[in-house]
């Protein structure tokens, strides 16, 4: 075995595992005390660190972004509270690997040993596979510890759900990665070569991920630059990460209805941060279009007519011009929007309309309106005492057009926001001329 690590020109302690290992694996912590950024859980009283501390654990789904700890914490778990660890990947693993698994636990079990299954990404797993873990989590034959990136609401089953706690770990904070930086250059005995802006910079290109920031620093430490390098410097060496996004899970409805949110709650500054991230993370443009659209008919509506013309603009002006010079024109009606006066008038009066709509059913408009296109219906009186509105002296006839024997409706009340202050002023004026017509 020596000569082969003297062939591959390496002496047999560089060649350990432990000394291939990434920095990250490297600085794994020992303890539960050691991992950091996550307070809430593994303080003194944390629910998981008493879990611990009492040597009964529950089964539990650990929820929370990438480099964040969740298989550490599982593993510290496993040692901590005396049981033996089990660690499968649901990427890597099919229904033999969980049979295996399960009879390994039972074994244990018969002999005394309590067994933690680890479940890396769980959601991967189907329906039918999530559902062969409950005989085992019901029996006691497994604590299941499942980690997850994505919200355990939709991506796991509800009957394996209410068999478990679920623990959401924090991204981590600028002084949590800070953290981790000092313990890797206390772990090798050296200084990053990284001026204070730099530093900083590395901490908010890590964007919350602990095992990214070790792996930024594993890098400038192998430079083992003599000058420390300002922010210019460690941009040319080190890639921006992608933001954490995808198009299909529930960091895209986070950041839509931010976006929407932002937009309703009029801050054109917000709307734009939220339009840029989903724009950066790969999101269609043209379904933020869409969006764009419902907004300027949800919130604005008759407050702002004029929204839902440059919301369907934006939508050709972006298929006609592709990107990044259509994205623009999304920009533009994100602003207007975000600054338009908001009414939701029209939508509340619409849904109104629609219930009583669906409460009376196929109930005739009053004769007066009907079309009248024959002799017959001229001579069941369709059409009779019809008043063309626009040749009236007010513009207004205030006739009646709800179905006879269903009671004039109010569904339509204007803020008086924007463009509705008149409509509201001309509506009072109508409802004058109404009541004076029907003699009310």
């Amino acid at each position: 075995m020596s000569d082969l690590f003297e062939a591959a020109g390496l002496t047999q302690d560089a060649a350990t595992p432990d000394a291939l290992a990434p920095l990250a694996d490297r600085l794994r912590p020992k303890s539960l005390d050691e991992v950091v950024g996550q307070a809430h859980l593994l303080g003194p009283e944390g629910p998981v660190r008493r879990m611990a501390a009492a040597h009964r654990l529950g089964s539990m789904i650990l929820w929370g972004p990438p480099g964040t700890g969740k298989t550490t914490i599982a593993r510290l778990l496993a040692q901590e509270a005396g049981y033996a660890f089990q660690q499968l990947s649901a990427v890597f693993s099919g229904v033999a690997d969980l049979k295996k698994a399960f009879e390994a636990a039972r074994l244990r079990r018969a002999a005394g040993q309590a067994t933690l299954l680890f479940v890396d990404e769980i959601h991967r797993f189907n329906r039918a596979q999530q559902d062969g873990f409950l005989p085992f989590v019901e029996s006691g034959t497994v604590t299941l510890v499942g980690a997850t990136t994505e919200n355990p609401s939709f991506e796991l089953n509800g009957a394996l759900l209410s068999r478990c706690q679920v623990y959401v770990l924090r991204r981590l904070d600028a002084s949590a990665l800070a953290d981790l930086l000092i313990k890797a250059e206390a772990f090798e005995g050296r200084s990053l070569p990284l001026d204070p802006a730099a530093r900083e910079a590395m901490i908010a290109l890590a964007d919350g991920d602990g095992r990214y920031v070790l792996s930024l620093a594993e890098t400038v430490f192998n430079i083992a630059s003599d000058a420390p390098l300002d922010p210019a410097h460690l941009g040319q060496i080190l890639q921006r990460r992608s933001p954490a996004y995808d198009k299909d899970r529930e960091e895209h409805y986070n950041l839509i209805s931010a976006l929407h949110k932002s937009v309703r709650g009029s801050d054109p500054d917000a709307a734009l941060y939220w339009l840029a991230r989903m724009l950066d993370g790969g999101e269609d443009p043209l379904f933020i279009a869409r969006r764009l659209v419902r907004m300027a008919s949800e919130d604005i509506g008759a407050a702002d007519p004029l929204s839902l013309l440059i919301t369907t603009a934006a939508k050709d002006a972006y298929d006609f011009l592709g990107s990044p010079e259509g994205e623009l024109a999304l920009a533009q009606a994100c602003v207007h929007m975000a600054v338009a006066p908001k009414s939701t008038a029209v939508y509340a009066a619409f849904g109104a309309a629609r219930r009583l709509a669906k409460e009376t059913g196929s109930l005739m408009p009053p004769a007066h309106i009907r079309n009248a296109p024959t002799r017959l219906m001229k001579d069941l009186g369709y059409g009779k005492g019809y008043q063309y509105d626009p040749n009236t002296e007010e513009g207004f006839s205030g006739q009646n057009y709800f179905p006879e024997g269903v009671e004039r409706q109010a569904f339509y009340t204007p803020k008086g926001e924007g463009a509705e202050a008149l409509v509201k002023e001309r509506l009072a004026r109508w409802a004058a001329l109404r009541a004076k017509a029907q003699g009310t």
